[in-house]
């Protein structure tokens, strides 16, 4: 016997506040890049490799010319705005219009101790901005060593 038909589409906000509660950082919600909107937000990647970062975001169909990214008290900031600038030519008229304007803007905190933000480089290919954020020397991992016995 059910008691509760739990269909997740009928209570989508609910979901994703537990969902999100479970598996985000419970003290770093005022950085989140939650939208109650339901607007798309693109996807970000973020593997730690030895000697930095790499974030990779998911932005097909734009140009790097509509990025702007930018680096303010450790708070790495990407937006991008996009606007459907077709012009009508003579005897032209439009019948239906859904093309409009895209913007976002998602920011992610760096820790000053452990990025090198001096020598973070950008690129976009293929839809994907990528974002090489290299490590402090000291923040790097150490090879092991052998400890002798006295």
């Amino acid at each position: 016997m059910k008691l509760i038909n739990a269909n997740p589409s009928v209570f989508p906000q609910v979901t994703r506040l537990f969902d999100d509660f479970l598996t985000k950082d419970f003290f770093e919600w005022n950085s989140d890049n939650f939208s109650p909107t339901n607007t798309t937000i693109p996807g970000v990647n973020i593997l730690d490799k030895n000697d930095g970062f790499l974030i990779e975001m998911a932005a097909p169909g734009m140009k790097k010319g509509n990025f702007h990214i930018e680096l303010k008290d450790n708070l790495l900031t990407i937006s991008s705005e996009m606007k459907d600038k077709r012009e009508l030519e003579e005897g032209e008229r439009w019948v239906r219009r859904e093309f409009s304007y895209q913007s976002f803007h998602r920011s992610l905190r760096l820790n000053s101790k452990v990025v090198d933000d001096a020598n973070i480089k950008a690129s976009y290919s293929d839809g994907i901005l990528t974002l090489h954020v290299p490590k402090k020397k000291e923040a790097m991992p150490k090879p092991p060593r052998l400890i002798e016995i006295s």
